[in-house]
Parts: C-alpha cells; structure tokens; sequence
C-alpha cells in the first residue's frame, strides 16, 4: 500500500513542513510495517511530492498537479496533505473524484467541514476555525455579551490567509447568536492604528484580533493611551 504525502518540502513556517513530519510517517511506516497482523499481506510505504511554488510558500497551483502525478504514477491507498488551505482545497476535490482518502493537520478553514460533497473523503487531525468559532459563541453566552462583537485583523491577500481564515470561523457562528451583530476591520502592515481605535469604540465592546505578535503590541499600546484598557473592552488575541 502506498501513501501520497503532499507538503511543503523546506518552508518550516509551516507546522505540516516535511521536515517536522516527514520523521513521524517513517515511524508510523515503520510501525505498522512491524505488526503483520494490522496489514496481512502488504507492505506500507510512501512517495512525496512538494506543495511549495519556486518562492517556497504553499501553492494552490503546484499542490494539485503533484498530487495527480502522485495518482498516475504510484495508484496510493490515501493522501497526506497538504496543509495550506489553498493547497489542500483543490487536491480534497480531486481526492474526493478518486473515492480516497485524504487526512491533514490544517485545513482549517470552515469550508472544509462540509462533508456532503467535495470534502466528503478529508480528514483533519488538527483543530478548525469552526471549533474557534463555537469557542467564541460558549464565551458570549457565558458573560452575556449579547449585543456586538469586533473582528480586527491583519490580511495582505497573500500565502495562505491565516488570520483572514481564524476570523472566518468566529464571523460565521457568532451570529447564531440571536441578535448579536458581528463587524469586521481588516488591516495591513503599516495600517492606521488610529483609525482601527476609532473603529473600536464606534463598533465594538467584545475584540477580537488576530495580527503578527509585534503589530497586537503597537496596537494595545495604541488602544492604552485611548482608554479602552480600563474593562470597558475586552480584546482576545487569535494566535495563527
């Protein structure tokens, strides 16, 4: 049996990068290649193929060609990867087309969970943004903050959009909360931290932010010498 691993091949920025996973697959091969009662008859193994574009960053692009050169060449049982979102949407439908399965650690944005059709086969080991957003609903039903919540975050439309996606699973199930209206403010690198403020105290009572640690800093401080740190305004920080 033959396993179709497709990941970032270098970019350790990526949890999912071969060289943190790689290790693990040859382990679980191994293991499972040792007990011949799991697999009686088979021997499994792997083929790789790499997911990054000649920048080295995940590729919507290179992701699904490799994967079916992968299915035309090896004929694997099941596919590992990819991670990125981008990357993983197009090789999940064509996996999907093949009846095979697919198990990633990312993937973890809400379209994803759809299960009726084109993700019916993916399977993701790692946490979604849905599962942050019910976090987000328990939270306002907890304190009773029923009336509005603030999404601040950071998105240059490039790579693979965490903090677009984070905010994405809190921006659909929030408002399954009756009456609670939900805004959002995107920012990019260099953005006007004092128009962000001015947003805040217009808009919001309950923030969420998700944006690099030094910009969340800048912010805060920002958000300090305005006077939204006495407890009137409660800020959550979305660590992607």
């Amino acid at each position: 049996l033959t396993l179709a691993v497709v990941l970032p091949q270098h970019n350790l920025t990526y949890p999912w990068a071969w060289p943190r996973v790689g290790p693990a697959v040859r382990l679980a091969a191994a293991a499972v290649n040792s007990r011949r009662d799991l697999l009686p008859g088979f021997t499994l193994g792997w083929v790789f193929g790499d997911s990054e574009d000649r920048h080295g960053v995940c590729s919507e692009i290179a992701a699904p060609l490799v994967a079916v050169d992968l299915r035309l060449a090896h004929h694997p049982a099941a596919f590992l990867g990819p991670g990125c979102v981008y990357s993983a949407a197009p090789v999940a439908r064509f996996t999907s087309h093949w009846q095979l399965p697919l198990v990633t650690a990312g993937a973890e944005a809400h379209g994803f969970d759809d299960k009726s059709e084109e993700f019916g086969l993916t399977t993701r080991a790692g946490p979604s943004h849905r599962k942050l957003g019910e976090l987000g609903v328990q939270l306002h039903r907890r304190f009773n903050w029923t009336r509005r919540a603030l999404l601040v975050y950071w998105d240059e439309r490039m790579d693979d959009r965490p903090c677009y996606f984070a905010a994405e699973g809190l921006y659909v199930q929030l408002p399954t909360l009756r009456n609670l209206t939900v805004v959002d403010v995107v920012f990019r690198d260099g953005g006007n931290f004092s128009f962000i403020i001015q947003e805040i105290k217009a808009k919001g009572r309950i923030v969420y932010v998700c944006c690099a640690p030094d910009t969340l800093r800048e912010l805060m401080l920002q958000a300090e010498s305005e006077g939204l740190t006495g407890g009137d305004f409660a800020f959550f920080y979305i660590d992607t």
